[in-house]
């Protein structure tokens, strides 16, 4: 029997009418490349993703809870597992530009998912015919799946069970090596005594936790006393800071992955992730200046570490396996280098702070709280808006594959992300990188930034700050140097005034001359 984890549970308790907890990941696909004479048809889609269900659990299993929610749901094979109500087609209404594009798309991801079928489902757009960047014939495929199933790992491993590696149908991951996963549905009986064990044991596996995790823990204890008592950086009340709309709002842009990397180097020792905060820091600096809302303390961003080790298990299972810190992205400082530094400075503290502890300790803990515990917990969270006085906003930084990738024969050349939301983070700015590029997607509400598209504005802007920042001066020739170079010669109009001029032959004389 598989039994959803405790940390993937949190993402069911924790939804609500107002904040889904499923991601919306967007891939753009260029027809051009498709063999000649061939068109990709929306049976061809369903084709592909047929030959694929294999490659992972995911795709045919559902949940069902236990009764009273006494212990977690379980994972049990779809007996009526229906594809094409998973694959859907749909067309961009006009005039098919980029702003109605992200409308179209803001709102598939505000509509919640079936929860009594498997928890994904893709939905094939086509219709962009005036988007400059997108070659003419592109379609898009959205992929909405819950959180509680994936997380950032887990969902490059989703679609690259997907992927192709060239438009003759060669597959990223071999077909043959997944292994075949079968999850029975439990009875009645076999659910009730796995609760009554899990609650006699929880107990007992929560004491032994603490005591072999009692050095970390105190070390923890001991750096939240002295940040308390430091107050180095309070969470500033910002206009993301409140209750969180069900009309989500979304927009993104794109920009090459070797500007960041150029802008890595102005700081030693600073990761990719660094400079993504970075940008979203000078992004919001400008955005709130604008509206006259920039707060003297920094804003607190909530980032995702990645806690998969590779060696447990099962590394590869769905589900979610991931740890988080918080980082303040120096919102008040104005030179972006400067910005960059304070950043890098701050995430090295955090990681050796928490990731290590974080990873390893909480993750460990949460094992061995009751199911009916994390709903009460949850739910409380989720009334009391907790995550306001934590942070300001998510930034989420996916690497992805750096060499191009087809389905259908056809090329992806775009992928954007959408995430959840939640009251008291109005706010998640979604990185991925693919093939040499990496997206800023926004997400947010329509009360909170109603102007998404100047902020996506802004945040080209402080990239463009960090590269002017970066870039060596440019050698201007030195004006003292050219007036103390020699004038050219001119010739003197006294000197040619004096100069004799050329004799004319005498009229007289030439008459002699033909006599």
């Amino acid at each position: 029997m598989d039994q959803l984890s405790p940390q993937d549970s949190q993402f069911l308790y924790m939804e609500s009418e107002d904040n889904l907890t499923h991601v919306t990941s967007i891939s753009i696909l260029d027809q051009t490349t498709v063999p000649k004479g061939k068109i990709v048809r929306f049976r061809d889609i369903l084709q592909h993703v047929e030959g694929r269900l294999h490659m992972s659990p995911l795709f045919k299993r559902r949940l069902i809870h236990v009764p009273l929610e006494l212990d977690f749901p379980y994972w049990v094979d779809d007996d009526n597992f229906d594809l094409e109500y998973h694959v859907r087609h749909g067309r961009l209404p006009e005039p098919g530009d980029w702003r109605q594009f992200c409308i179209h798309m803001a709102r598939y991801h505000s509509r919640p998912l079936d929860m009594t079928r498997p928890l994904w489902e893709m939905y094939v757009v086509e219709g962009l015919d005036n988007i400059d960047w997108m070659p003419k014939g592109s379609y898009a495929i959205a992929t909405k799946i819950h959180h509680a199933a994936v997380d950032g790992t887990a969902i490059v491993d989703f679609f690259g069970a997907m992927a192709d590696v060239d438009n003759k149908g060669t597959p990223a991951m071999p077909l043959n090596m997944a292994k075949l996963r079968r999850s029975p549905k439990p009875s009645l009986l076999d659910m009730a005594v796995r609760a009554a064990w899990h609650s006699v044991r929880s107990p007992i596996g929560m004491t032994d936790a603490i005591m072999r995790s009692a050095p970390s823990i105190y070390r923890l204890a001991q750096n939240a006393l002295r940040s308390q008592t430091r107050d180095k950086f309070p969470v500033p009340d910002t206009r993301f800071n409140t209750h969180v709309s069900p009309q989500k709002m979304f927009d993104a842009k794109v920009f090459p992955l070797a500007d960041l990397k150029v802008i890595r180097e102005a700081v030693p020792g600073s990761t990719i992730n660094d400079v993504v905060l970075a940008i979203c820091g000078g992004g919001l600096r400008r955005y709130l200046q604008h509206h006259d809302e920039l707060p003297e303390n920094p804003l607190i961003a909530w980032v995702p570490i990645n806690a998969r080790q590779g060696t447990g298990p099962d590394p590869d299972a769905p589900g979610n396996n991931v740890s988080s810190m918080t980082a303040p992205i120096f919102t008040n400082v104005e030179n972006p280098i400067k910005r960059l530094q304070c950043i890098h400075e701050a995430t090295q503290q955090s990681k050796a702070a928490k990731a290590g502890v974080s990873a390893r300790v909480m993750v460990d803990l949460s094992k061995h709280v009751p199911a009916s515990t994390q709903v009460i917990a949850s739910r409380l969270v989720l009334r009391a808006g907790m995550s306001q006085r934590m942070c300001n906003l998510f930034i989420s930084n996916v690497p992805g594959p750096q060499v191009p990738l087809y389905m259908n024969g056809a090329l992806q050349v775009g992928t954007f992300g959408m995430a959840p939301l939640a009251n008291g983070m109005g706010l998640f700015i979604a990185t991925p990188s693919y093939n040499g590029k990496i997206s800023f997607s926004v997400t947010s509400t329509r009360e909170i930034m109603p102007d998404i598209d100047f902020f996506v504005d802004c945040i080209e802007r402080s990239l463009a700050d960090l590269k002017a920042a970066t870039e060596p001066p440019k050698k201007k020739r030195s004006r003292k140097k050219a007036a103390n170079k020699p004038a050219k010669k001119k010739r003197s109009r006294k000197k040619a005034a004096t100069k004799p001029a050329k004799k004319k032959r005498s009229r007289k004389k030439l008459r002699a001359v033909k006599t």
